[in-house]
């Protein structure tokens, strides 16, 4: 079985709960959209940096026969597969968990005042 083949089911799960958790108006899917991205790129750079220094150091060794062969620096791509599945399933999580517990609306309280 190669890395790749591993990787899939998380981030099959990872996509499946981001569809599942997708905000309701267009104005939160922009915002979420872009936060995404933003933590997507953050953790695609820092992936390549430590995962390059752990491979040339030796910490980590990859059998050859079960890689893609693709790399960026010294990390192979499928390493790159877990970042974009935790920056998809973490919020997505998260969302579906408040969702289900917060009140139907944030100002359903009548005395019209924070805490005093």
């Amino acid at each position: 079985m190669t890395y790749l083949l591993i990787s899939l089911p998380f981030v099959l799960v990872a996509v499946v709960a981001a569809w599942a958790a997708r905000p309701r108006t267009t104005a939160a899917g922009r915002r979420r959209l872009i936060a995404t991205s933003i933590a997507a790129g953050v953790l695609v750079v820092l992936t390549a940096v430590f995962d390059s220094v752990i491979v040339a150091t030796g910490i980590v060794a990859y059998d050859d026969g079960r890689r893609s062969g693709l790399t960026v620096g010294l990390a192979p791509v499928e390493d790159f597969l877990y970042p974009l599945a935790g920056v998809l399933l973490l919020p997505a999580v998260w969302t579906l968990i408040t969702r289900q517990t917060e009140p139907a609306t944030r100002h359903d309280r009548t005395d019209g005042g924070g805490d005093r």
